[in-house]
């Protein structure tokens, strides 16, 4: 599974011509956005949510994950309007990190307005992930893939943009399989991230 991603050819964008070109692609008819994230723990500077759990201020974190309810919606309602079905899968490691922890709050509100999000613990994929993690990758139709891209100290550094149709078919079926393996996103929510205690605050 992904056997092909990791030697497919690639153009790096920096992340200013990535989001450009994302949006560019997104305007472009596609009928379905596929989103699989992999990492356990990421840097998110400028969201205030974000920020609060990084200061340790876990209340005021969760309370502040409100303030995007208009910014997601408007999403979902462009995204109903050009016709373009959108899924994320994510990939969760045990014990769950704090930054998952929180990532997942602001998961449960895209959920509420309509993103079909499916959670997968990383243990039942231990098969797939034997010489490599699955790829940290946003499928765009059959226009366009990216591979995103982190700093080491998680911070959102741009992509790789991959355009070969037939690669980019590959990794939609490798996605489908895994998507299909997943579990719904509420019924993981309320059994492994509810009854969490608040993390500790990790250095930022």
């Amino acid at each position: 599974m992904f056997d092909s991603f990791p030697h497919g050819t690639s153009d790096r964008l920096d992340r200013p011509t990535y989001h450009a070109d994302f949006r560019r692609n997104y305007q472009d008819g596609i009928r379905h956005l596929n989103k699989l994230e992999r990492g356990q723990d990421f840097k998110e500077r400028g969201f205030a949510s974000w920020e609060a759990f990084a200061a340790g201020e876990w209340d005021r974190a969760l309370s502040l994950v409100e303030e995007k309810r208009p910014v997601y919606a408007e999403q979902f309602r462009e995204a109903g309007r050009r016709g373009i079905q959108e899924r994320r899968l994510r990939v969760v490691e045990f014990p769950v990190t704090p930054y998952v922890q929180w990532e997942l709050f602001v998961l449960r509100l895209r959920v509420e307005l309509g993103d079909a999000i499916r959670v997968l613990d990383a243990r039942e994929i231990a098969d797939v992930e034997k010489d490599r993690p699955v790829p940290e990758v946003v499928i765009l139709g059959d226009l366009a893939m990216y591979e995103v891209l982190y700093d080491d100290d998680g911070n959102a550094m741009g992509s790789r943009r991959f355009t070969d149709r037939a690669l980019i078919r590959e990794t939609s079926r490798d996605f489908d399989t895994l998507y299909e393996r997943g579990e719904e996103f509420p019924t993981f929510f309320d059994r492994e991230i509810l009854p969490l205690p608040p993390p500790a605050p990790t250095p930022h």
